[in-house]
């Protein structure tokens, strides 16, 4: 049964950061709202855990993971990133974006796309992302929270709970998210592409 705690989205109660976190370092799964829509997390290192996640999501090892990090200097220390690149995060982060990026030595091989040797990055703008990455003081890794067959992702707690109780070891009820995913954008060429249109502005990397 996975634990259940409502968390302030504007002024997350630190009590139960504390909680969320020590879940994680013992391996848990957890569903947790973001700036865009819910997402699936873990620690990196947890192998078991990402496993768990491929099965809820039910995706092969083609499926490209995200760090979500907490600022632009995290995220340089997992992806290689040039001074145009660099410009060009900083300009869109924090925010409802996920990047691809060449990854570093920093990341997991079974963390990365097998062919490309790229890894997914995002730097959320939501206080209780904020507060568990603080907490952590790592990424967590992470994966949309759309089910098998779904377009959409799920938006409502109360309902991931009664979906994913068995499946998951928390989930955290930050209120109602967007039904929009991030918009991902492939940076891996040096030239914006845009791979999924999302809750960001893709016009911005026309």
């Amino acid at each position: 049964m996975a634990q259940y705690f409502q968390i302030h989205p504007d002024n997350p109660q630190r009590r139960l950061i504390h909680q969320s976190v020590e879940i994680l370092r013992r391996g848990g799964v957890i569903a947790y709202p973001t700036d865009s829509s819910y997402a699936l997390g873990c620690t990196i290192g947890n192998k078991d855990a990402m496993e768990r996640i491929r099965r809820i999501r039910d995706v092969d090892a083609d499926h490209n993971f995200t760090l979500v990090c907490r600022d632009l200097s995290e995220l340089s220390v997992y992806a290689k990133v040039d001074n145009d690149m660099y410009r060009l995060l900083k300009r869109f982060t924090p925010g409802p974006y996920t990047f691809i990026l060449a990854a570093t030595r920093e990341v997991p091989r079974r963390l990365q796309h097998p062919k490309r040797k790229t890894i997914g990055l995002r730097v959320p703008d939501f206080p209780i992302v904020g507060a568990l990455l603080s907490e952590l003081n790592e990424p967590l890794m992470s994966s949309t929270l759309i089910m098998p067959g779904e377009s959409l992702p799920l938006n409502d707690a109360e309902e991931i709970r009664e979906v994913l109780e068995h499946h998951v070891d928390m989930v955290i009820d930050g209120g109602p998210c967007d039904l929009a995913p991030t918009t991902v954008v492939d940076l891996v060429e040096g030239i914006p592409t845009v791979m999924r249109l999302g809750k960001g502005d893709a016009e911005a990397f026309s």
